[in-house]
């Protein structure tokens, strides 16, 4: 039986695993360390070291108590140049460079993109980067199988390297077959969440959401020039976002991340979707065992924004100081909690609830908690909507969520605010409130004499029936039966 207190903090932490990671000791370091979920790069590794992975995250489940919350991350398509007669060449700027589909090795004048579903869409003008960037080309002209370019920013260049066309859509699908192998192993395995990477259009997302079946929550990365425009659509197919800002900075001007992350936190925030900040967090992590003050600074903004998770890529993969990046994240999140800023700023930003009755259950529970001082809210569900309602509304204090659907609890682990727990369903209204009273005790979110907000539907045991919203007082002989009790 589960008798963990929920955490100090609302946002969760994200934790990739890797070779600094991978066995179920480092895990659940990582875990006591503060990692609320774990991420598995299906770019890495063999498909039977992934599996290895998650049957070490699984084990730690009946270990702790805890459903773990696993999000597997698909590789998406990789465009990429050619190769080159001497490995490397160096480019100047201005010089004239060709890109074309002739497999011949390329040199200081020519290279191949074996793609010419991306020639196909260039245009004169349209920017060209190259080794994440590094490299900059623009097109100043094309033809059927090539397209001649000027060297805006010089810098040498190797075989293989990335090409991001930012200012065009590429006809190039988001699942590749390596991706749909990842995909249904990540199925099979059981993942919680899948990440779609290189994701352009709604189209995209709702191809992935057609071949995972309702298997699993559906995480959109928001990586894409493209995207951005079509973020109303892309949202409303996704059950969460991430921020990719790695390749977003690499085919965004530097200067405009920053806008586009809180356009988007604030985005999903509307539409009540989680929403994930993820690459380059505390990057310095990876070699050092403390961050810069700006990598401090830009983890806070996040939290700041009401984001619901923040991500550790490589610091907690392959750095060599995995479990001290987990634990400054968690620091750094409990101490902008603590910020009284934090609090007005979760409680004025912009959520419009929808004219649903559930929407409107869960908004009343914020001004009830608020007015009353409730200690904690406890919510009933099956499908986890009813408490990703209540998320939405970012209520101060901690929200215990009761399912008895095992993989529900799991997917609530990357949700702003929700500790949630599988237990057996309730069949009537006082056995709700007395489930709510006693779980909220074993839980450690009450004492004798505080208030508790409870929200669930009825009838009970149907999904999407948020009708009913009740406040319990904890009472002193309750404390002493729970405790006869444990």
């Amino acid at each position: 039986m589960e008798h963990r207190e929920p955490r100090r903090r609302n946002v969760k932490v994200l934790a990739t695993l890797g070779p600094a990671s991978a066995t179920p000791e480092q895990m659940r370091a990582l875990y006591e360390a503060g990692a609320d979920a774990f991420r598995i790069n299906m770019s890495h590794g063999t498909a039977a070291e992934r599996a290895d992975l998650f049957a070490a995250v699984r084990g730690l489940e009946p270990v702790l108590g805890r459903p773990m919350t696993i999000l597997a991350d698909l590789q998406g398509p990789k465009i990429r140049i050619g190769r080159f007669a001497g490995s490397r060449i160096e480019l100047e700027p201005g010089q004239r460079f060709r890109l074309d589909l002739d497999p011949a090795p390329g040199d200081s004048r020519r290279v191949e993109v074996p793609h010419p579903e991306v020639l196909g869409v260039l245009a004169p003008g349209h920017r060209l980067l190259l080794d994440d960037g590094k490299v900059q080309l623009k097109v100043t002209a094309v033809g059927d199988q090539w397209a001649e370019t000027e060297v805006v920013t010089a810098g040498p260049l190797s075989n293989n390297k990335g090409l991001n066309v930012p200012d065009t859509l590429v006809p190039t699908a988001a699942l590749t077959p390596k991706d749909r192998t990842d995909l249904a192993q990540a199925l099979e395995l059981g993942a919680d969440w899948i990440a779609l990477s290189f994701v352009q259009r709604p189209e995209d997302v709702a191809e992935a959401r057609t071949l995972i079946g309702g298997r699993a929550a559906l995480m959109s990365k928001i990586e894409k020039p493209a995207a951005l425009k079509a973020i109303e659509p892309i949202l409303e197919l996704s059950d969460a976002i991430m921020v990719a800002r790695g390749d977003l900075g690499v085919e965004l001007p530097p200067q405009l991340v920053p806008g586009a992350q809180k356009a988007l936190v604030a985005a999903a925030r509307r539409a009540g979707k989680p929403v994930v900040v993820a690459t380059q967090m505390l990057e310095s992590m990876i070699q050092s065992p403390s961050p810069t003050r700006a990598e401090v600074s830009d983890v806070a903004n996040a939290i700041y924004d009401g984001v619901d998770a923040v991500m550790l890529s490589a610091e907690s993969a392959a750095g060599r100081y995995p479990v001290g990046a987990v634990a400054m994240m968690d620091s750094i999140a409990c101490e902008v909690e603590r910020d009284e800023a934090w609090a007005k700023q979760m409680g004025f930003a912009e959520t419009t609830p929808e004219p649903t009755t559930a929407d409107a259950m869960c908004a009343a529970a914020r001004t009830i908690q608020h007015v009353v001082s409730a200690r904690a809210v406890v919510c009933f569900t099956r499908s986890g909507s009813t408490a990703r309602r209540v998320a939405r509304e970012r209520i101060p204090v901690p929200t215990l969520v009761l399912t008895p659907i095992q993989a529900t609890a799991r997917r609530l682990g990357l949700t702003w605010g929700l500790h949630a727990v599988q237990t057996r369903d309730v069949t009537g209204f006082e056995e709700m409130v007395a489930k709510a009273k006693r779980m909220a005790l074993r839980h450690k979110v009450g004492e004798a004499g505080d208030r508790l907000v409870v929200v669930a539907g009825v009838p009970f045991g149907v999904p999407g029936s948020t009708n009913v919203l009740h406040v319990a007082r904890l009472q002193g002989d309750e404390l002493q039966r729970h405790r006869r009790r444990e």
